[in-house]
């Protein structure tokens, strides 16, 4: 009895050329499905990204999360002394307010803000806040608290605020600046250069 013997012919190293393999659908990639077989991944759209969800699931193309981008940053700029002695907030700077108008209500609203600030008398308090349009985005004590315990005190100031607008009108965020009853609080002391900058971020 003759007895057929079958031989699976062996594929050498890196013979199969582009060439060789079968045609498929433009931008198509070549993956394994859940058993282990060749499976090709169907064509994303443009600005889509290729994302895994771990063993037992085919990658696929799916559009970048919206959340968490940058959409537009405005900023402005300060290099006058101003001072004020008022126990009320006052706005320090005319130049130090940065409008916006955000592209989506869910959009947030960061807020940063640096200067030099200068207390001129002892043991009292100068206080520093971030408004938006007529709202205090901090309690009456402000964000930062300039207390000269000696004579005077210069320091630099950085100030910063996620706020939520809910709006897609115009905006306008501002430092603003109030003195304890005897004292003078000073902003872009000796004309430093101060900034306010402004960050929309997409939800």
């Amino acid at each position: 009895m003759a007895i057929t013997r079958i031989i699976t012919p062996a594929v050498n190293d890196d013979a199969v050329t582009l060439a060789k393999m079968a045609s498929g659908t433009d931008g198509n990639i070549i993956s394994y499905d859940t058993s282990g077989n060749p499976v090709a991944v169907a064509t994303g759209n443009d600005g889509q990204v290729l994302t895994s969800a771990g063993a037992g699931a085919i990658p696929t193309f799916e559009a970048l999360p919206a959340g968490g981008k940058i959409l537009q940053v405005v900023t402005a700029t300060d290099s006058t002394s101003r001072s004020t002695t008022s126990s009320s907030y006052t706005l320090a700077s005319s130049s130090l307010t940065a409008n916006i108008t955000p592209s989506a209500s869910s959009s947030k609203i960061f807020v940063m803000i640096t200067a030099a600030c200068y207390n001129n008398t002892n043991q009292k308090r100068g206080y520093t806040t971030i408004f938006r349009n007529n709202t205090n985005l901090s309690g009456d004590d402000g964000f930062a608290q300039i207390y000269a315990d000696g004579a005077t005190i210069l320091t630099p100031l950085a100030l910063s605020v996620l706020d939520s607008p809910s709006s897609t009108s115009q905006v306008t965020y501002q430092i603003r600046i109030k003195s304890q009853s005897g004292s003078t609080m000073y902003i872009n002391e000796y004309n430093s250069k101060g900034s306010i900058t402004l960050f929309e971020i997409g939800a």
